[in-house]
């Protein structure tokens, strides 16, 4: 592009033609010719973690990432804000397309560049791809990603010992599905709790089987108020003591859990009937209740939402204020607790809605005032 139009600059017979004219195609021509070309990514020599607070954790969405670039600047400033951990979603889709067929280039990208800034990551795997879905043309596109149904619980359990044994120096940690208290989550089937820990079973054997070391989460159970026999879910609360009715405890090493603040402050106690910070309390009971005491506890999703006209919304400050005090209120009081994990790091573009305001950095790398804060936080930099 830059040559042809240089050559044809020369053809022009320049005592006509203004100089200015001939820097400004030159510029242009530029401009044009860098302006398109991808940046290279030097994967550089591996970081630490600097923080004093090891609870820190962000759930990325990086599987929606299409520059690598990008990919790794989030890994970068996720370690600079101080996080040890990250959650990221790796859907069964994207990776096995064709059955036995694994494309593994994105998520190893992925792997990669948190391995390189020192980051732990916690694989979430879901969705079913094209070749697993039924073929009832009475099931929507949309509603057939999540239609996971019993004769492919067998597959997807084959999917989840792939996956720990591709990362198997990489990943100890999956979460089998998501939100499985959700009907959205089943395709809005009928998928009662024996379903769930139905696939537990298959995907805890050929995951261990694959990484005897790999730690198995249950959940992350949605916080929900439904009531029996809605169409749209099932009380996680209600849900987990269902699980262990259908023998769960045998599937899985530790729970992950979605508890999100809302209007309350973090430190608001804990209520079946209200849906607040420290819900989670009500679900570790029901682990002690159950003999599992000894098993950890991640907070997979978690934070407040500062959107000026979203309901369930706080104000900027509070966001930042409420935010600090849950992580401060984890350590102090939940040994049981592994990570806390705020939603969402950065969205790759705007949603143009409430989602925009969980976030911590802009689509664009800009850093939030609640980015700095949950920084200044973690790396012991308050004054």
């Amino acid at each position: 592009m830059l040559t042809s139009i240089v050559k044809r600059v020369r053809a022009i017979h320049l005592g006509t033609v203004m100089p200015w004219v001939v820097r400004a195609l030159i510029v242009v021509a530029l401009f044009y010719t860098t302006a398109h070309r991808r940046p290279y990514v030097i994967l550089g020599p591996s970081q630490s973690i600097q923080t004093q607070h090891s609870v820190t954790c962000v759930h990325t969405r990086l599987t929606d990432e299409v520059e690598e670039w990008k990919i790794q600047r989030t890994m970068q400033m996720v370690r600079e804000m101080g996080a040890t951990t990250i959650v990221e979603f790796f859907p069964w889709p994207y990776i096995e397309p064709q059955q036995g067929v694994y494309n593994w280039g994105h998520s190893d990208m992925i792997v990669r560049h948190a391995r390189a800034q020192g980051l732990t990551v916690i694989a979430r795997l879901g969705m079913v791809p094209e070749w697993a879905q039924p073929n009832d043309p009475e099931i929507d596109h949309a509603t057939s990603l999540t239609h996971l149904g019993p004769d492919r619980f067998y597959d997807f359990g084959q999917f989840v010992g792939a996956f720990a044994g591709h990362y198997k120096d990489d990943i100890q940690h999956i979460i089998v599905w998501n939100e499985p208290n959700l009907a959205y989550e089943w395709g809005y089937q009928n998928a009662p709790p024996q379903w769930y820990v139905s696939v537990l079973q298959f995907a805890y054997s050929e995951a261990h089987k694959a990484n005897p070391d790999v730690i198995v989460l249950a959940g992350a159970l949605a916080p929900t108020l439904e009531p029996v026999g809605s169409q749209y879910g099932t009380n996680e609360l209600d849900y987990l003591r269902s699980l262990y009715e259908w023998g769960v405890k045998d599937y899985f090493d530790a729970l992950a859990v979605h508890t999100y603040g809302f209007k309350f402050p973090p430190e608001e106690p804990p209520d079946p009937a209200v849906l607040d910070f420290r819900r989670v309390e009500l679900l570790r009971q029901i682990m002690v209740e159950n003999g599992d005491a000894a098993k950890p506890v991640f907070i997979t999703e978690s934070g407040w939402n500062d959107h000026p006209r979203w309901t369930k919304a706080v104000r900027p400050a509070q966001r930042i204020e409420y935010t600090l005090n849950a992580f401060r209120y984890a350590e102090d009081h939940w040994p049981w607790l592994t990570s806390l994990c705020v939603w969402n790091f950065r969205y790759p573009a705007p949603t143009h809605s409430f989602p925009d305001y969980f976030t911590l950095v802009s689509p664009d790398f800009v850093p939030k005032p609640i980015y700095i804060e949950i920084q200044n936080w973690a790396r012991g930099w308050e004054k």
